[in-house]
């Protein structure tokens, strides 16, 4: 069988199979943030400095972080479970409460009194029918403490027998600690289940997860090396796959699509599905991996699982900010 036909059998595995996501408890373990975004349109430069004047025209908030990854796991007819900290402050209420309002439950969001929920704030900009685009953002908070990460461990232990899967979205927060790490990878092994790795800084320190989704440059940053076309990325996937010790890699690549690796089978290359203009690809890699990780566990091979991310990610960039995918715009994006 050709690569085509190949692929074309994943589609439609993966059309046909969009209905066994609904119900899969998948435990979203990770660094939770809320994403604020402000959004108007400049007026005029400011006589105090050379700086443009922006009218405000709208304020939104999201759960960012694993908060995405939870809020997609939900859109696509799954059951999250996330875990994690937040302040105990009016950011880190907020994370709550939009959760909740989504119909999660966050018995596994734990609060850490003395730091401050990590927030995001964007500033986007532009003319009444243009496309806005982000001209600044602003972070605050940061790592929480030791003893709170401790009883984030124990929660863990309660929450695995209760779930299908574990997702561990990791933003390069102080969440995913060592402890975390080991109880919730070994923890999935010991229960059974499979457990995906997202992590944008050190995705190496994720060894023994089952399978792992990092983008082209954070493949090329863990393994030291410029990647400068199909067969760069074909050998540094293979080999970072045996150093992780995982079943599988998929490789998000942009315009280029995925490239999926499983075991010692050659590389399978996904071309891109979004065929319109790209809006925004923030929080495009929450999409991927909340989509491959409910896939998997309801019992897809990893080709049709990486074929339905590939196309739940290309409804999600055609969407300003980090946006959700319904299975009926996946089943459109796969047709």
């Amino acid at each position: 069988m050709d690569s085509g036909d190949r692929l074309k059998r994943a589609r439609d595995r993966a059309r046909k199979g969009l209905g066994a996501l609904a119900g899969r408890r998948i435990l979203v373990a990770g660094d939770f943030l809320l994403d604020r975004y402000l959004v108007g349109r400049p007026t005029r430069l400011s006589r105090e400095a050379p700086v443009v004047i922006i009218e405000q025209e709208d304020d939104d908030v999201n759960p960012g972080g694993a908060g995405n990854a939870t809020r997609n796991v939900r859109a696509l007819g799954g059951e999250p479970i996330p875990l994690g900290l937040v302040g105990e402050d009016r950011e880190g209420e907020r994370v709550v409460e939009l959760l909740r309002a989504a119909g999660i439950d966050t018995r596994g969001i734990l609060r850490d009194p003395e730091h401050r929920t990590v927030t995001k704030t964007r500033i986007l900009a532009g003319a009444a029918n243009a496309a806005k685009q982000q001209v600044l953002r602003i972070d605050q908070g940061g790592e929480y403490g030791a003893g709170r990460i401790d009883r984030l461990v124990r929660r863990a232990r309660t929450l695995l027998p209760e779930v299908d899967a574990v997702l561990l979205s990791d933003y390069g927060y102080s969440t995913l600690a060592p402890q975390m790490r080991s109880c919730l990878i070994q923890g999935a092994r010991a229960h059974g289940i499979l457990s995906c790795a997202d992590s944008r800084y050190r995705l190496s320190e994720f060894r023994g997860v089952t399978v792992a989704t990092p983008n082209e440059e954070e493949l090329a940053a863990v393994m030291g090396r410029v990647l400068r076309g199909d067969a760069d990325v074909a050998t540094a996937g293979r080999e970072f796959l045996s150093r992780l010790d995982s079943r599988a890699l998929v490789v998000t690549r942009g315009s280029r699509g995925m490239s999926v690796f499983e075991g010692t089978e050659h590389c399978r290359n996904i071309p891109p599905a979004r065929r319109g203009e790209v809006a925004d690809v923030t929080g495009a890699g929450d999409t991927v991996a909340s989509a491959l990780v409910l896939a998997l566990s309801a019992g897809f091979g990893i080709l049709s699982a990486a074929v339905l991310a590939n196309a739940a990610a290309s409804v999600v960039v055609g969407r300003r900010g980090a946006a959700t995918a319904a299975p009926a715009e996946v089943a459109r994006a796969l047709a």
